[in-house]
């Protein structure tokens, strides 16, 4: 458990495991991230596939509105409980006919298949506002519609500052803590 969580239900995490390759035979970057500290991480991919753009997908990955990206939607899951939902998007040109956009789980993760794809990222901007859930955010969160949720919207750029993914979670305000170590200078 990590040592500045306030109760058994928060969770602290950074970002920066989730935007890096892993080593070959590496577990995937939350499960291995929950297992340091004792927890059990998993999660369900409940659609992947070819979808129309939302609009801000569409801004963040450099298409028109309802262009046809690839999409992995996935519930995650800690301890056994759902605590995020998470919507990767990806550029059609890099995703389609890919494992990207299938439902099988990728070993290592989809950061290090897009690495081997020859798509690796060097930046990423992430924007992270709070509101209230849709009733189906709430419901496959297992929660009130009335508890807040934070949104993470996460644009990964590689080294000519093209989009390589663009990432929507969206989880319950109470039980998280997002980090943000930087170094300056």
């Amino acid at each position: 458990m990590p040592e500045d969580a306030v109760n058994s239900a928060e969770w602290v995490t950074t970002s920066v495991p989730y935007l890096a390759p892993r080593a070959p035979g590496q577990r995937d970057a939350w499960s291995a991230e929950t297992a340091a500290t004792g927890r059990r991480g998993s999660q369900r991919i409940v659609q992947a596939g070819e979808v129309a753009a939302p609009g801000e997908i569409a801004e963040l990955l450099g298409v028109g509105p309802g262009d046809r990206v690839v999409v992995r939607r996935r519930v995650m899951y800690l301890d056994g409980r759902p605590c995020e939902l998470t919507d990767t998007y990806y550029p059609l040109c890099i995703a389609r006919g890919t494992r990207l956009a299938g439902t099988a789980k990728i070993p290592g993760g989809a950061v290090t298949l897009l690495a081997e794809l020859g798509y690796v990222g060097v930046r990423a901007r992430e924007d992270v506002t709070a509101r209230l859930p849709s009733d189906e955010e709430a419901t496959a969160l297992e929660s009130e519609p009335s508890q807040p949720v934070l949104q993470l919207l996460r644009l990964t750029l590689d080294a000519g500052d093209r989009p390589v993914q663009a990432d929507r979670m969206v989880m319950p305000a109470q039980l998280q803590r997002l980090r943000y170590d930087l170094r300056i200078g």
